[in-house]
């Protein structure tokens, strides 16, 4: 870890809501609103949120799944977000969320025309939006984690540690 965490404090908690209260708390806010407040559907939402990760290498964010009434994606999820161009596994929206936060993450001046002509045939306006604000947040935290060490530190709601148990909602 690259930030000393007094004996008995949870990382997370320490940096972002003792170290730097006035940033950390809002940004933690902003953060759980992702989850909390979702139209995307489950399976498009986990693609692109497991892109950033895998793009982060946060290992808190590639060991999460986020879980909504009970359901979360299958095990061999993640492995087709890697394959996302080629698999099977996702129809249009999925595979479109995937490369969405992919080329936001790593190529954002390379959005031309031809891919928000297929994102506005698929997506609506206000999708976009929110899915563009849900990448914002995990590519700026999920990298700040990782940049800072938190991610190793980071404990999933069951208890488990990354690369343990997965867990479920913030």
């Amino acid at each position: 870890m690259r930030i000393d965490i007094p004996d008995g404090k949870d990382p997370i908690a320490y940096v972002w809501g003792e170290m730097v209260p006035g940033i950390g708390v809002a940004a933690s806010n902003f953060s759980l609103a992702v989850y909390a407040h979702t139209t995307l559907g489950l399976r498009e939402f986990e693609a692109a949120r497991l892109r950033i990760a895998q793009i982060n290498g946060c290992a808190f964010c590639l060991d999460w799944r986020t879980e909504r009434d009970g359901l979360k994606v299958e095990e061999e999820f993640a492995d087709a977000v890697v394959e996302w161009r080629t698999t099977a596994a996702f129809d249009e929206r999925t595979r479109l969320a995937a490369e969405y936060a992919e080329r936001y993450a790593l190529d954002p001046h390379g959005l031309d025309e031809e891919f928000w002509a297929r994102m506005t045939t698929h997506y609506s306006q206000v999708e976009i939006v929110e899915l563009s604000m849900s990448i914002g947040s995990w590519l700026a935290f999920g990298r700040l984690n990782h940049v800072l060490g938190l991610d190793t530190a980071c404990v999933l709601p069951s208890g488990a540690t990354p690369s343990g148990e997965r867990g479920g909602t913030p």
